[in-house]
């Protein structure tokens, strides 16, 4: 392996971790604030991507602009979804009926998504697409590099706003203790709605990033949710700082092993890794303290 591909795929695998952690983070909000198993959440990704696609081909603009629409859009979705559905269920049997539910609403978009596109693969094009750049050797693609800035921003974004606001220091409360947090006069019915659609709109700007750089279509939310959901066990299942460590190291990890063994057979250290975290810290390699603390 020569250093220029070494490099370049360090790079890519640092690129590939930040678009794994903000695509894993709502994830990782659910289950803190509500213990819901969100399985439809790529399906929301792969439902952002296709109106980030729609909205390029309508009106020529750049993708990331259909934010401006998708992100309250998903946050009022999250919200309802929440309120109107997931809060119904029995506490006693939350975690495991909200499986059943949100794959019942993944199979939805799913349906919907082919129903109105049919199952033909689509692809944005960008007037970067092809574009990269060249560091020390190694070739980046600039769409790449987009992709993730925008999982950087809103990572940052995410983070000042559950350290640094009334509505953060609420949500962190309500995910380390439900019950206290109600005796200190927190609405945490409430709080765990606004958590929700927080947690949806990081799929809308999760999908948007993905639609950058991939082919999408129907069904492929099925490809995600293993790797999202091998991540924020490996990370501690209501850390995100930790789901972030988790993708980070498990994307360079999976562009290192894309090079003796292809994309196919890379993927499978998910996998190796969930079922090491499980046999040897339940609890999460990162979690614990970071878990506490966030």
């Amino acid at each position: 392996m020569s250093s220029a591909l070494l490099l370049q795929s360090l790079i890519l695998g640092l690129l590939l971790g930040g678009l794994y952690a903000l695509l894993a983070a709502g994830l990782t909000l659910y289950f803190g604030v509500m213990r819901v198993v969100m399985i439809a959440h790529s399906a929301f990704l792969i439902l952002a991507a296709y109106l980030a696609w729609f909205f390029t081909t309508q009106t020529g603009l750049d993708p990331l602009l259909s934010l401006i629409i998708t992100v309250p859009l998903f946050f009022a979705a999250g919200y309802g979804m929440q309120r109107a559905l997931l809060s119904r269920l029995r506490p006693a049997t939350l975690t495991m009926m909200s499986v059943l539910l949100t794959f019942a609403i993944a199979l939805v978009i799913e349906g919907g998504l082919g129903y109105l596109f049919s199952g033909t693969q689509r692809r944005i094009q960008l007037g970067y697409s092809s574009a990269s750049l060249e560091l020390w050797g190694a070739r980046i693609a600039v769409v790449k590099l987009v992709a993730f800035g925008l999982a950087a921003v809103s990572l940052l974004a995410l983070y000042l706003l559950l350290k640094k606001t009334r509505f953060g220091q609420a949500l962190r409360a309500t995910i380390q203790h439900r019950e206290a947090a109600q005796l200190l006069g927190i609405d945490t019915d409430r709080i765990a709605g606004f958590g929700f659609g927080l947690g949806l709109a990081t799929a809308a700007v999760g999908g948007t990033a993905l639609a950058l750089d991939a082919t999408i279509y129907p069904s492929l939310h099925w490809h995600w949710i293993g790797p999202l959901m091998a991540i924020i066990v490996i990370g501690g299942l209501g850390s995100i700082p930790g789901a972030a460590i988790a993708a980070m190291l498990l994307g360079v990890t999976q562009a290192l092993l894309q090079i003796p063994m292809g994309t196919t057979w890379a993927q499978t250290v998910f996998y190796l890794a969930l079922f090491a975290t499980l046999m040897f810290r339940p609890q999460g390699f990162f979690g614990g303290r970071l878990a506490q603390r966030f």
